[in-house]
């Protein structure tokens, strides 16, 4: 049996998902431990850190630019720097955006409405580690609940986007066609950094863990991670 991999998840002032993110990565066997926004190092032997979702800090000047100037960041963009795995999700994601550990940025929905409901996914890159159980081309289904998940980046950085292979994930119907919630450039809903260890994504994967809660895709690509 592989051993249980050690699994580090950020908490700010007004996280609100860290504990669902426990929940899912603790169902897959993993070892948890939730470490604080004050704490000025990951411990030893963490396999990955999970920037969790939510609102830190409010969300007050803009989503995550707050959060980015905590003791615990220094600390993850030296992890992450030294290959360590990150993820972030939707808050996550505007964070490691705002500590620039992702290029581009998040700006408020093209609608100015919040947004919550489940949304088709096609995976585009499987040749990393968070995707590595999904199929290229397929479809998923997972939740979305975020205010600014418009992914915006320039051109240039677009262009490099696609020649590194780092657009994980775009929105899309059912039937895999382009179907954007968000005004996101390219219905972009993950991308990676280009040396593939530092990952972010609107989506939650990790309240598509159960099918009797609408979908149990988020299970594989939060498995990718395991040692199996």
């Amino acid at each position: 049996m592989s051993a249980r991999i050690k699994v580090g998840i950020l908490q700010f002032p007004g996280t609100n998902c860290e504990y669902d993110t426990q929940h899912a990565f603790n169902d897959l066997g993993c070892e948890t431990v939730i470490l604080w926004h004050k704490e000025d190092s990951i411990p030893q032997g963490t396999e990955l850190v999970v920037v969790a979702g939510g609102f830190s800090y409010g969300d007050y000047l803009r989503s995550g630019a707050i959060a980015k100037m905590s003791p615990i960041m220094k600390a993850l963009k030296k992890y992450a720097h030294d290959g360590g795995k990150v993820l972030g999700i939707c808050n996550g994601f505007q964070v490691l955006t705002e500590t620039g550990l992702l290029p581009g940025a998040l700006k408020r929905n093209e609608g100015l409405h919040f947004i919550s409901r489940h949304h088709h996914l096609k995976v585009i890159a499987n040749d990393n580690t968070f995707l590595r159980h999904c199929t290229q081309g397929e479809v998923v289904n997972i939740p979305i609940a975020h205010h600014d998940g418009n992914y915006f980046i320039d051109e240039n950085g677009l262009k490099e986007l696609h020649a590194n292979n780092q657009i994980l994930l775009q929105y899309t119907n059912a039937n895999g066609e382009i179907e954007n919630p968000n005004g996101s450039v390219e219905s972009i809903a993950g991308i990676c950094n280009e040396a593939k260890n530092v990952f972010g994504l609107m989506p939650h994967p990790e309240r598509a863990m159960e099918s009797l809660l609408g979908s149990c895709d988020g299970r594989r690509m939060l498995e990718g991670f395991l040692n199996r």
